[in-house]
């Protein structure tokens, strides 16, 4: 299957170092776009609503952060090098873990739209404002993360768990092959 973008991703479980990883890719000038689910929960917040009040239904949930990756991905221009934090095959992921089937993810997965996968290992997890996982679904959602990337076809180059500096030093070179 041919690869009809220069896009990258980064995945791993919540608190794997992604968004530090990817300010620093911005910082030298890449293209990163935001998780998905982040962007929604701070809109949300900046209405006034509660973490609860916005992850209460984590089944509606994942269908509102699905929407906003779709959206997002018809606007980036195939040709240009860009990173995101998590991309739709997450969503296959997320929707198991929130009790949903994914059927409806896999119609939007049909090309294969990442040059390449990153998979972070976990490091220590850090409770922000916006996760609500506990250890065992962290544990899960490794899994299915992975698992998600890698039924569609695509080949999933773990990052070891070591600094943001070393991270990005691997993904540079990865994509520069």
């Amino acid at each position: 299957m041919d690869i009809k973008s220069n896009w990258y991703v980064i995945t791993g479980s919540p608190s794997s170092g992604k968004t530090i990883t990817l300010k620093e890719l911005a910082k030298l000038g890449y293209t990163v776009y935001p998780e998905a689910a982040r962007v929604f929960i701070d809109q949300e917040m900046a209405k006034g609503k509660s973490l609860k009040d916005i992850r209460g239904d984590e089944a509606e949930f994942q269908k509102k952060v699905l929407k906003i990756k779709i959206d997002t991905e018809k606007t980036v221009p195939r040709e240009k090098v860009v990173f995101f934090d998590r991309a739709i095959p997450d969503s296959i992921a997320y929707y198991q873990i929130a009790g949903s089937n994914p059927e409806e993810v896999f119609k939007f997965c049909q090309e294969k739209n990442y040059r390449k996968i990153f998979f972070f290992e976990e490091l220590p997890f850090e409770k922000d404002y916006a996760r609500v996982e506990d250890a065992k679904t962290i544990k899960k959602l490794n899994k299915l993360l992975k698992e998600s990337y890698e039924n569609l076809g695509y080949e999933v180059i773990v990052v070891p768990a070591v600094s943001v500096k070393e991270r990005v030093k691997t993904i540079l070179a990865e994509i520069k092959k």
